[in-house]
């Protein structure tokens, strides 16, 4: 396991936003009965909402995390480390109801120190986030070409404002 260092959300925010342009971030969710499921994200943004850090983060109500996160309030967003980029695909592409998206990438759980939810020791950079306020996407909102673009099903996200509650980076990394 990978020592992990405690570090200031504001430390690695240019490498946490790149990260998510290029690749993609892996957000890691958990159920009342402590199943884990992985998904990768390509919207979300980090910045300071009513004084507080936040992590902002978009999920159709589809998926198995909008479910997860309904049911703890928490998740944690881990930013893969160099390499990754086959599982952040895989993650992208598949779902947690169908296969243990952990148990296949080969990702090793680390339990998380302010939330229920575990990080993913293989990634370098963690952010802990307790849910705080969510917010839904309203449909005749939504600019029509945007709308046929990336909601053809009508699958709408919401948004789950997450609190920054801690973040951890690899020893080596800070």
């Amino acid at each position: 396991m990978t020592k992990k260092i405690e570090v200031s959300h504001t430390d690695y925010l240019q490498y946490t936003l790149k990260s998510l342009q290029k690749d993609g971030l892996l957000l890691t969710s958990t159920g009342k009965d402590e199943s884990i499921n992985v998904m990768t994200i390509g919207w979300g943004t980090i910045g300071p909402i009513w004084s507080m850090p936040m992590f902002l983060v978009m999920v159709r109500p589809s998926r198995l995390t909008y479910d997860f996160i309904q049911q703890t309030g928490q998740f944690t967003v881990n930013v893969p480390n160099k390499g990754m980029s086959s599982s952040v695909l895989f993650c992208g592409k598949k779902s947690g109801r169908d296969v243990d998206k952990f148990a296949k990438c080969d990702f090793t759980a680390v339990a998380g120190r302010n939330v229920v939810t575990p990080m993913i020791d293989e990634c370098i950079l963690h952010y802990e986030c307790q849910v705080i306020y969510t917010n839904d996407f309203e449909a005749e909102r939504i600019p029509e070409d945007v709308a046929v673009h990336f909601y053809p099903q009508g699958d709408y996200n919401r948004v789950f404002y997450g609190k920054i509650l801690s973040v951890f980076a690899d020893e080596g990394l800070a």
